[in-house]
């Protein structure tokens, strides 16, 4: 009996004290957003957060996306220095930040239709070895026409 206990304490140990581990590939996880409702001279902040074996990403990719008006719609790449993203840092925290009216800021795009638009942004990443990430997506944002 007391054999039995102590081969199941170890086992307990060891099975139960994993090392976080990551993949050459990079991988997302849609954190947050600080609004859903965008009016002009807002600024909306997306916060994502990376995991990379390496911590060598490049470049971020994101898309807004208006089922409702394809014409709002956009496609952007930017490249990420090490200002932004901590030097070989294997996990962090990326924050996106778009400005609707807001010098200083990327542009969000205002809407190109007669109504506001409801849309969802997708973002990923690619690293220097050219390993793509998962895509991870954002709720329903509403960006008011004005």
């Amino acid at each position: 009996m007391r054999n039995t206990i102590l081969i199941a304490l170890v086992c307990f140990v060891f099975f139960g004290c994993k090392k976080e581990t990551y993949s050459s590939t990079p991988s997302l996880t849609y954190k947050s957003v600080n609004t859903s409702v965008l009016v002009p001279g807002n600024v909306i902040k997306f916060k994502i957060a990376f995991t990379d074996l390496e911590g060598d990403l490049d470049s971020i990719f994101i898309q807004k996306i208006n089922p409702s008006c394809p014409q709002s719609g956009t496609s952007e790449k930017f490249f990420l220095g090490n200002d932004i993203v901590k030097l070989k840092s294997t996990n962090d925290d990326l924050l996106v930040s778009y400005g609707y009216r807001v010098d200083g800021y990327p542009l969000i795009g205002e809407p190109k239709c007669d109504f506001n638009d409801t849309c969802y942004f997708r973002f990923s990443v690619v690293d220097k070895a050219r390993h793509y990430s998962d895509t991870v997506q954002s709720g329903k944002i509403v960006i008011i026409k004005q």
